[in-house]
């Protein structure tokens, strides 16, 4: 039986290919627009279609409650909630996608550990050394920042994330927005990440998500000696799930 791993987030599906151990390959697509009751393999590179045997379970995450209502007919799945996250002290309402990054993170790297998840949201959650949550932050993502700037407001334009840092003082409105809302988050995770270590120096700090490889190019040029010691996994979900199964 084939195993395929599915985050539904906020923005669109994330998907895995599950075999032997390993995620083989993963791929984003936009979010269904109608139930399924059989696998929708159009969704799916050539490659891994023809890799697939007849039966493929599904472990689904979602933080989109309309989006995991579609998956309702489709008979192999499990759906991951918080009761299979083996962590303490978390609350109802904390997200899956956090609490399972968390505990992928601390089983893989160890623990304590701090994850950085910048996707829709930027999220922070951190977890202590006996698998307790020991709580986090969220904060608008790098680009809900800027087109929240662009939606309302009258004159602002729409401007995207550079590849590389923005100087501090810009010089033009889009430059000063790229500064502006970099320049915050980057200061922000220093600030984080800093009172963090303070607390658990031998703890681990995991950047994870979308934005995770932009953000780890801002923090490099920003912050040179402080990111050398964070880590990026941007298969950290997968990872996350593979743990528990």
């Amino acid at each position: 039986m084939s195993v395929i791993f599915l985050v539904i987030g906020n923005s669109r599906l994330h998907w895995g290919w599950f075999q032997e151990g390993k995620i083989l390959q993963s791929w984003n697509t936009p979010h269904l627009e109608k139930p399924v009751n059989t696998l929708p393999t159009h969704l799916f590179p050539t490659e891994i279609t023809q890799s697939l045997s007849e039966t493929v379970f599904i472990y689904l995450v979602s933080v989109v409650e309309k989006q995991t209502q579609l998956w309702e007919n489709y008979p192999h799945k499990h759906i991951i909630t918080l009761d299979d996250i083996p962590l303490t002290n978390i609350y109802s309402t904390l997200g899956v996608d956090r609490a399972l990054c968390a505990y992928g993170a601390g089983e893989i790297y160890g623990y304590p550990v701090l994850v950085i998840d910048g996707g829709t949201a930027l999220t922070y959650t951190t977890v202590g050394t006996w698998r307790n949550f020991q709580g986090g932050a969220i904060l608008p993502g790098l680009s809900l920042q800027l087109n929240a700037l662009t939606e309302h407001t009258a004159a602002l334009p729409q401007v995207s994330l550079p590849p590389t840092l923005p100087q501090l003082w810009a010089t033009s409105t889009s430059s000063a927005i790229e500064s502006g809302v970099i320049h915050t988050v980057t200061a922000g995770i220093y600030d984080y990440v800093s009172h963090w270590w303070r607390d658990f120096s031998d703890g681990v700090v995991i950047l994870t998500g979308g934005d995770a490889i932009l953000l780890q190019t801002y923090l490099k040029q920003k912050y040179p000696l402080f990111s050398e010691n964070i880590i990026v996994d941007q298969t950290l979900m997968f990872r996350g799930i593979a743990q528990l199964i």
